[in-house]
């Protein structure tokens, strides 16, 4: 496994791989890895000549700059983690990544309404600039193949759409959630809770899960009701949305006829931890 901290060490590194004919699987992640990314960089391994995965915080899609300087870095614990997966981490800074300018003025794209619900509405400028920096490492990697963890519903959702329409020449790969043994969904922002916390989220997919079992008799203004209802009754949780959508534009769906694909996405704070999971309805 190879460390590379510039665009054009590895720039260099895959024009020579793909001058012998190598695929390119990529994985980009902002570090605090865990068993969830491990399972998406074991996959791009597993259907790729060359398996990068690229460690960046990116400045340009948080709100709160708290949120930016709060979330947990370790490279060392990510590197062992995945070094026996990993044939390349791309591990920038932000000033190798970003003129000045860059991170001053939002990222103009139009995301066809995608990102005006749920995460979006919550988190002004969130996705302009998920856009910006993945748009940019797809540029630089040129991977055949990119993975992304279904836990972030509404991101791929995005940057699927993105691909398609800047003509971007790479296969955008969604992968089935990982959770905890307590149906946690796997995520960086887990480091941050107490064990006691933990042990409350655990309850969020619990909610979720039994949900399932009133799908199609309650109605979804019903079923919404009933999700926020048992998950605020729990101490140390708060829900900030719950939204039954379409599964493929992420518009609220008002009856289970409206689509065939059908996600509940679902946004709670534990503590001062934001925690997101969303399970499939149809």
């Amino acid at each position: 496994m190879k460390t590379i901290t510039t665009i054009a060490e590895l720039t260099e590194a895959i024009t020579t791989l793909k001058s012998t004919g190598k695929t390119i699987g990529f994985v980009p992640t902002m570090g605090a890895l865990h068993q969830g990314h491990l399972s998406l960089i074991e996959r791009c391994k597993n259907e790729n000549d060359c398996c990068v995965v690229s460690i960046f915080v990116n400045p340009t899609q948080f709100n709160d700059r708290n949120d930016l300087l709060n979330y947990p870095r370790n490279f060392d614990k990510d590197a062992q983690l995945i070094n026996a997966f990993c044939d390349i981490i791309f591990y920038p800074t932000a000033e190798e990544m970003y003129k000045k300018e860059e991170t001053e003025i939002p990222f103009d794209f139009d995301f066809k309404g995608l990102d005006k619900v749920m995460e979006g509405k919550f988190r002004p400028n969130h996705f302009n600039g998920v856009v910006q920096i993945v748009s940019k490492l797809f540029k630089i990697v040129q991977a055949d193949k990119a993975y992304f963890g279904e836990k972030d519903f509404q991101q791929v959702a995005i940057i699927k759409h993105m691909v398609q329409l800047l003509r971007i020449p790479v296969e955008v790969i969604a992968c089935p959630i990982v959770r905890e043994e307590s149906g946690l969904a796997l995520s960086s922002r887990n480091e941050l809770l107490s064990v006691q916390e933990r042990k409350i989220a655990a309850n969020i997919s619990r909610v979720l899960f039994e949900s399932l079992n009133f799908v199609p008799q309650k109605s979804i203004v019903d079923l919404q009701s009933f999700v926020i209802e048992q998950i605020n009754s729990i101490s140390g949780l708060k829900v900030e949305y719950f939204e039954i959508v379409d599964g493929n534009n992420l518009q609220p769906i008002t009856h289970w006829t409206n689509a065939n694909n059908i996600v509940g996405c679902i946004t709670v704070f534990c503590g001062k931890v934001r925690l997101i999971d969303n399970i499939r309805y149809k």
